[in-house]
């Protein structure tokens, strides 16, 4: 409802509504980036570039559904159009791991998507994806269909498959 709210008050020319987007799906955004882009840095240039795709739009052609969804619908495919031009250049997030420095805060998160990411690295990227939406970013199923624009039996499959393997990894002694 608040969502809805804002994307309202936005159409209608209001900065706050902006500020309060902004502030609302930021942080998640970013985090999403963060797993696809190979620094930071990088990852925030795609996060800006998120949101300010996703404000043109609804501006120019107004926008009815989930918010959230079309939200990280464009930041993978900014991601995507990222890392086939500017990212490609870059050194590979597994290459520098091991320099990430202890942050107390922090620490915990950047270990979790560490072991998101090892336990995900044999599956194929459409699998790798649903997990990393549903698992790092907390999205349903039917979110996760939408924003990868697959139907939800072949998530709801691909999770399953994933989850199997995952599973089996870890009982292997991994």
């Amino acid at each position: 409802m608040r969502e809805e709210m804002l994307l309202k008050k936005l159409k209608e020319g209001e900065e706050s509504a902006l500020e309060q987007l902004v502030s609302l799906y930021y942080p998640d955004i970013l985090r999403y980036c963060i797993w696809h882009a190979p620094d930071r840095y990088l990852a925030e240039d795609a996060a800006q570039e998120t949101f300010l795709k996703a404000i043109n739009y609804v501006g120019t052609c107004g926008f009815s559904g989930k918010f959230k969804a079309f939200l990280y619908k464009i930041a993978l495919n900014t991601c995507r159009d990222m890392k086939k031009s500017k990212w490609s250049k870059r050194l590979p997030l597994d290459a520098i791991a091991d320099e990430i420095p202890y942050d107390d805060g922090g620490f915990k998160e950047i270990e979790e998507m560490f072991a998101i990411r090892a336990y995900t690295r044999g599956l194929d990227d459409l699998s790798q994806e649903i997990v990393l939406l549903r698992f790092r970013q907390n999205l349903k199923l039917r979110e996760i269909a939408e924003v990868l624009g697959v139907p939800m039996r072949t998530v709801q499959s691909r999770m399953r498959t994933a989850l199997r393997r995952i599973e089996a990894e870890l009982k292997g002694g991994r």
